[in-house]
């Protein structure tokens, strides 16, 4: 069993554009990732992964059309392990709100790109991610 303080829960967002397929990246420093963050205790791993992208991008309207089925990676990070789920959104708008704890976001910039994009951008860790997604969605 993983210990609770080491599973970051995040969500694949999808959405269908004229130009196909999109999903959102955020970055912190040089690296590019998913939303995401620790799971809370008492909090399941979706609703962690919802939470955080809320808190992270203010989009709350999802659609698990791929069923609720992740992918894990890790170790990373100290030993976290990041699980990510797929969920498509029509919501294009993106806003970064603080953090609670520090006043700042903790992404420095967001960026809706096609799945190739994100494969170029991401690091080794969060390409599988990529590959994973883009296979179940077909694109």
């Amino acid at each position: 069993m993983m210990a609770e303080e080491s599973l970051s829960c995040g969500i694949v967002l999808a959405r269908s554009t004229e130009q196909g397929w999109m999903t959102l990246l955020l970055r912190a420093y040089h690296h590019w990732d998913f939303p995401k963050g620790l799971r809370e205790d008492g909090e399941e791993s979706l609703e962690a992964a919802l939470r955080e992208v809320c808190e992270e991008t203010s989009i709350d309207a999802l659609n698990f059309d791929w069923g609720d089925r992740f992918m894990e990676t890790g170790p990373y990070s100290r030993g976290k392990t990041a699980r990510y789920y797929l969920a498509r959104t029509e919501q294009e708008q993106v806003v970064m709100a603080p953090s609670v704890e520090t006043g700042v976001p903790e992404h420095h910039e967001w960026r809706w790109v096609s799945f190739d994009e994100a494969y170029d951008l991401a690091s080794p860790r969060v390409r599988a991610v990529v590959q994973w997604a883009r296979q179940i969605i077909g694109t």
